[in-house]
């Protein structure tokens, strides 16, 4: 199975006119089983940014799971009341009703968890409740499937990405995803491409441990780059295999007006035979 990961997609803030449909393009001549977007849909929530954020979901012909990101609920000083209240009306208006959406088909369950809302603004918070309808999602599905779960913001410190935002409730959240055995967590929010594999264990039992990877995306249209991504739009396509799985960063060239892959990591599954 194929799946496309976009993140921090950024109406309001395109970065090249031409970006938003060469990643539809691509992303529908590729045919794939499933299209995931983790959060920053729009640049400040704008009607007519969410409007156009709609359309690009619309114009995908895989099924698609997406999640809000802090930009995608009311800036507190436009309305304090709405901040706190209602942060997500527009996002569930134009974009999903369901802020914690599920896909599931045989071989692959993808779960969203919601780290937007609220008086929350960078660093994101997960509701406990949110975390046990994940594990109770997960729990459902049968015990060779290929586990996904994206959120906007990240669980944990990644070495390679500096020091960076931590979503409260994170620490429940990460202890749920290995009790799950999630393979695969989809991310955003840094607008840089990286992706590193993640041990996890609970304390004084290391034979309980589990390995899940972490794909952060980079900003996929937007000219919002951070680092050495400066300037950069990246998405991940993720191909899932029998008994290894890869994620493939693809990166926006301006000269064609195309993607090309900028990097390929593979990893073992953890539930393939030995």
């Amino acid at each position: 199975m194929t799946l496309a990961h976009l993140s921090d997609v950024h109406f309001g803030r395109i970065s090249d006119e031409r970006v938003v449909d060469a990643l539809v393009a691509e992303v529908n001549d590729a045919d794939l089983d499933l299209v995931v977007v983790s959060g920053d849909l729009t640049q400040r929530a704008r009607t007519k940014e969410f409007k156009a954020a709609r359309a690009m979901l619309d114009s995908f012909e895989a099924p698609v799971i997406v999640v809000p990101g802090n930009h995608d609920v009311r800036a507190w000083w436009h309305n304090p009341f709405d901040r706190l209240w209602r942060s997500s009306k527009r996002y569930r208006k134009y974009i999903a009703e369901d802020v914690t959406p599920q896909f599931a088909v045989e071989g692959l369950a993808a779960f969203g968890l919601n780290s937007a809302h609220g008086w929350t603004i960078k660093g994101g918070r997960i509701r406990p409740e949110h975390v046990d309808e994940m594990e109770a999602f997960f729990d459902r599905q049968p015990a060779d499937v290929f586990r996904v779960l994206t959120v906007h913001h990240h669980l944990l410190l990644l070495d390679g990405l500096g020091n960076h935002d931590i979503s409260h409730g994170a620490r429940l959240a990460l202890e749920a995803a290995r009790r799950a055995r999630v393979d695969l967590v989809l991310c955003g929010h840094l607008h840089t491409s990286h992706v590193a594999p993640v041990e996890l264990a609970p304390a004084g039992d290391a034979d309980a441990g589990h390995r899940l990877v972490i794909a952060s995306a980079g900003t996929a249209t937007s000219n919002r780059g951070r680092g050495t991504d400066r300037g950069v739009n990246f998405y991940n396509w993720v191909e899932i295999g029998p008994g290894e799985f890869s994620v493939c960063e693809r990166q926006f060239d301006p000269d064609s007006g195309l993607f090309d892959t900028a990097r390929t990591t593979t990893f073992a599954r953890s539930d393939a035979p030995a």
